[in-house]
């Protein structure tokens, strides 16, 4: 839990202060110290008797009563530190700033949990221990630098790294980003990236608290928190941005199918992210590029004004967001060519605006209150403008700040000349002003953000399923691979449809069920695990040598124990399948199907439970949606059975836990129809919650 005494302390003692503002616990003091906390302050250094003008005390058991305790002393003197400030001293609240915990060793690991137990046993709070600690309004404890001017409309910064978040400080401030706490929570034992969400979420007041969170994370221990209290953060309308490290994670550690394959740990960090309405960045300057857009007004649509005195980054502007899926739509008409009339001969309004390198603020003006009051067509409008040097430039920034106050679309600044105009860009600043350096990098936060879906709604969709039956099979069968006759029950009671199949061990088996279903059809081989591999799939069998033939070959194949038949099915191929990932639940796959889903890897993901409107935004997601929907006289897969099946899926998995891996591939999808002609479905009784 986090307790008051963490946030707002009364009196605070830093273990290990010292006079060298080169060691950790001499610098946070003096942070501190600068910082202006107005409590009580305290040193315990039994070689000093004032360090930095503080009274230091030779032992913790000298100390009077204290609220929060910073520790920057060696680990192996930690716990018993602890111990009489947590049972003595009563001290509720605790940063441990020391490294050589469960980042080290087994032996730290243990010393780090001997820790948390006593901390818990007084239900005190601890951040760390290894990182660098935290800053917040009532004071500055870290013992880093940059230390920014806290700004309650500024960014919360949750960091799993104090090194990144000293990083990401350093790069976010030049260009106008402010903070409103930073939190660095190290090794995380007790709090964690998730805890600190929890509590900005349960402290959350609209008048007062930021509305802007970045999170930097290295590893989610509590998904299903993390995605509680996002989602709740951003419902009440706040902006959440993150950089999970780690995406490189090897995912196919169950590879037995080509879920298994797919399904990566990174590819769970996506869904989860994605269902809580997060902004998933993959580096330092993409996240404060995001939180960047975040500090400006919503971009409600697609289309954007790029207004510039200078050609080459408004080309690569258009290119970017062109990529990205926004619109640089062109401007014509009448009030164009009245615009057009106020700036200087060779300008263009065509979109890009360009106003050439000798336009002026009052040009500049011009254009900006046109394409806010004007161009209809135009969600928001981004304007480029540096300088070479040969004037100064105040008024185009000051015409820039008052125009981002007055129009109702978002202008998004991005001031490339920064040592040229380094003194009005201060200025711009100031004002508490955000601005971008490089086009392209706005260009794909833009997109991000704009892309980013809200959090998902909790509802569920209840199709006709027979649970009771589900349970029953599940419950009569042993951890593996399903057989086929229980994977056709659970599809027949999911309501999902298959194929006419048989399971067959005998040629006459084959040949009677050949002529009772007719031709064409498909004979694969039941064990291996990719059928395609060895030669076990045979198609448009269209008699009745050939079903003896190859029924006697397929049984040959290696760890074939039967063969399976059905009819041969025309449409277009798709992938639906699902994954349990320990800690994060399951996740529902959807694709294009056939052989090449390994090989494309055009998959769309999303965390259970889904809902028709989550499944829907899968599909259209795909690179191949256009396949989907009919492309050069194909018949199109209708969506809506395409949506059914992946709730069912879901609802499937959520009814059977014990579900770990399932594959559908393919299903043939017509305008009508969505069929399951080969499924695989393996189960685990006692696998990890």
């Amino acid at each position: 839990m986090i307790t008051k005494e963490l946030i707002s302390p009364k009196s605070i003692v830093v273990i290990g202060g010292s006079n060298n503002i080169h060691k950790p616990g001499g610098k946070i003091l003096k942070n501190i110290l600068d910082g202006q906390y107005k409590g009580d302050l305290f040193v315990v250094n039994p070689k000093e008797k004032s360090v930095q003008g503080i009274l230091s005390f030779q032992a913790v058991d000298d100390l009077p009563k204290t609220e929060l305790a910073i520790i920057a002393i060696a680990a192996p003197y930690i716990l018993e530190t602890v111990k009489v400030l947590a049972l003595q001293k009563a001290t509720k609240a605790f940063i441990i700033l020391s490294a050589g915990f469960s980042e080290l060793n087994d032996e730290g690991r243990k010393l780090e949990r001997e820790i948390v137990k006593i901390i818990n046993s007084i239900n005190g709070s601890l951040i760390g221990p290894n990182c660098i600690g935290v800053m917040l309004p009532d004071y500055h404890g870290v013992f880093t630098e940059p230390i920014p001017k806290l700004d309650a409309k500024g960014c919360d910064f949750i960091s799993g790294s104090g090194a990144t978040a000293c990083f990401i400080l350093e790069s976010a401030l030049p260009k106008g980003l402010t903070f409103s706490s930073v939190f660095s929570v190290g090794n995380s034992p007790q709090l964690g990236v998730e805890e600190i969400l929890e509590h900005l979420d349960e402290s959350f007041d609209p008048a007062t608290s930021s509305k802007v969170k970045l999170l930097y994370i290295e590893n989610i221990a509590k998904p299903e928190l993390l995605l509680k209290h996002a989602s709740s953060l951003i419902k009440k309308g706040c902006k959440i941005a993150a950089i999970k490290a780690g995406s490189t994670e090897a995912g196919s550690r169950a590879a037995s199918s080509h879920t298994g394959a797919l399904a990566s740990p990174d590819l769970m960090v996506e869904a989860l992210l994605k269902k809580a309405g997060i902004v998933r960045c993959y580096g330092r300057e993409e996240l404060i590029s995001v939180a960047t857009v975040f500090m400006n007004k919503e971009l409600n649509g697609k289309n954007i004004a790029i207004i510039t005195h200078a050609g080459g980054p408004a080309v690569m502007l258009t290119d970017e967001l062109s990529k990205k899926g926004l619109k640089v739509p062109g401007i014509e008409g009448l009030d164009a060519i009245e615009l057009l009339k106020l700036l200087h001969p060779g300008s263009s309004v065509n979109n890009p605006i360009d106003f050439l390198a000798t336009g002026t603020a009052e040009q500049l003006e011009s254009i900006i209150d046109y394409v806010d009051q004007k161009f209809n067509h135009i969600d928001a409008m981004v304007v480029i403008f540096g300088t070479p040097g040969l004037v100064t430039i105040d008024d185009v920034y000051e015409v820039l700040n008052e125009k981002m106050n007055t129009c109702k679309k978002p202008i998004y600044p991005v001031l490339p000349s920064t040592l040229t105009a380094a003194k009005e860009m201060e200025e711009f600043r100031s004002k508490g002003r955000v601005h971008f350096t490089d086009e392209v990098a706005l260009g794909n936060a833009l997109a991000k953000v704009y892309q980013t879906p809200k959090p998902a709604a909790k509802y569920l969709e209840f199709p006709n399923i027979d649970q009771k039956r589900i349970r029953e099979i599940i419950s009569a069968s042993k951890d593996g691979y399903l057989p086929p006759e229980s994977i056709n029950g659970i599809l027949d009671a999911c309501g999902i449809s298959r194929s006419q199949n048989k399971l067959l061990n005998t040629e006459n088996e084959a040949v009677n069920f050949a002529n009772k279903i007719g031709y064409p059809l498909v004979m694969k081989v039941v064990g291996p695990i990719h059928k395609s591999d060895v030669g076990g799939v045979v198609l448009n069998i269209d008699d009745e040598e050939t079903v003896l033939k190859e029924f006697n070959r397929l049984k040959q194949i290696k760890d074939t124990y039967a063969v399976l038949m059905y009819p041969m099915y025309t449409g277009t191929e798709i992938f639906i399948g699902a994954k349990h990932e320990e800690e994060f639940g399951h996740i529902v796959l959807c694709g294009l199907g056939g052989i090449f889903v390994e090989v494309l890897k055009d998959i769309a993901s999303g965390l259970t439970p889904i809902n028709k409107p989550e499944a829907l935004k899968m599909i259209k997601g795909l690179k191949g949606y256009e396949i989907i929907k009919g492309i050069r006289n194909q018949e199109a897969v209708s969506e809506d059975l395409f949506v059914e099946v992946i709730v069912r899926v879901a609802l499937l998995v959520e009814i059977a836990p014990e579900i770990v891996e399932m594959d559908l591939n393919p299903l043939f999808g017509k305008q009508d129809s969505l069929t399951v002609v080969d499924a695989r479905i393996r189960i685990e009784k006692n696998k990890p919650n």
